[in-house]
């Protein structure tokens, strides 16, 4: 720190035409000095958040990334570029144009005053519309934003799913399930993310005064040109509220059995099962897994023509063209017991549950 100090205060001299003017510190070496700072600080920020750190050498890692600055970023970039090129099918150039593309759209975001995603609930009112008519976004201005903030941030991470619980009676906790692994992204003071909840929940047509009980609600989010489903389930816990937000995958509907990565024998053993004219296909696995993908890779494989497809579904997250889909509506009276009842009146060929 001494050397950069004497490295900046070193005389800087210039000449006027008659007499030589010395300034006390270097423009120059004070704007470079800058900059680093920032870079140092930034990687701090980069540290801090980072889930190639554990959480117990944060602190530490904090204290290096001052001093290294951005030599400890440009790893952490390198890391992570190296860690999904391993993990995914996607090469280091195609992670790297994707990073890059990124990047210019958090600059476009930061430079435009407009929201860079729109909040819709089922009536397609906007979250901005639901606060007082269209007049409460100036008053809450700094939670719609945060809270549009985060839906975009787990888009952009191609997250599964939004955990929203709290760490103690101060702070809030919201991790994104990014490839099947939960890494922490913000920690939101209680009273900041009580209110993001309480949009979400309004957006999602949930009671914002019920915090006990176990409530379900959906939202729809729209960016660009691309058109995102999100269901919502909160319950009751100790120190406040827990909000889980469902990403739902709108492309799962166009997914083939070749396209699942399933081996050949597997293959054969599916589309064998599809084609039997009667029985029963039972789909398990944990959260996340991909039982909707396959179940519509399934349906995909038959001929919706000649055959007499009714699904129930809570919700429905893709449109198959000419197939009966029925939605879950508890409120309505519209529950999977009588909606099975229901189809078994209706001349099926195939039900989907």
């Amino acid at each position: 720190m001494i050397a950069a100090i004497k490295y900046l205060t070193a005389p800087m001299l210039l000449n006027t035409g008659t007499s030589t003017l010395s300034l006390p510190i270097n423009p120059i070496k004070l704007i470079l000095f800058v900059g680093w700072l920032y870079l140092c600080l930034y990687c701090v920020y980069r540290v801090q958040f980072s889930e190639h750190v554990p959480i117990k050498f944060r602190t530490t890692a904090c204290v290096f990334a001052i001093f290294l600055g951005p030599l400890l970023l440009f790893f952490f970039t390198v890391a992570d570029i190296i860690r999904k090129a391993s993990e995914g099918q996607h090469g280091i150039v195609d992670i790297i144009k994707q990073k890059l593309s990124n990047l210019r759209t958090k600059r476009v975001a930061k430079s435009n005053s407009k929201p860079v995603i729109t909040l819709l609930d089922a009536s397609g009112r906007r979250l901005d519309e639901i606060y007082k008519g269209g007049k409460g976004r100036h008053q809450n201005n700094h939670i719609l934003d945060l809270t549009e903030q985060i839906i975009a941030n787990a888009l952009d991470d191609r997250s599964s799913d939004i955990l929203i619980d709290p760490k103690d009676s101060l702070e809030y906790t919201i991790r994104y399930r990014v490839d099947g692994v939960l890494r922490e992204a913000y920690q939101i003071k209680s009273d900041i993310c009580k209110a993001v909840i309480n949009s979400i929940k309004a957006i999602s047509s949930m009671d914002i005064a019920e915090r006990r009980r176990p409530q379900d609600g959906s939202f729809t989010a729209e960016r660009e040109d691309s058109t995102h489903a999100f269901r919502v389930a909160s319950a009751g816990v100790y120190n406040g509220e827990k909000l889980v937000i469902r990403v739902l995958n709108q492309d799962s509907g166009m997914f083939t059995l070749d396209k699942l990565g399933l081996s050949e024998k597997q293959r054969s053993v599916i589309e064998a099962s599809i084609k039997k004219p009667q029985g029963m296909i039972l789909m398990c696995g944990p959260t996340g897994s991909g039982k909707t993908t396959t179940l519509y890779a399934m349906m995909n494989e038959i001929d919706l023509k000649t055959r007499n497809v009714i699904t129930i579904e809570d919700p429905i997250e893709y449109v198959l063209p000419q197939a009966s889909q029925i939605e879950v509506n508890t409120k309505a009276g519209i529950t999977f017991a009588k909606s099975l009842r229901s189809i078994l009146r209706q001349d099926p060929d195939v039900i989907c549950v």
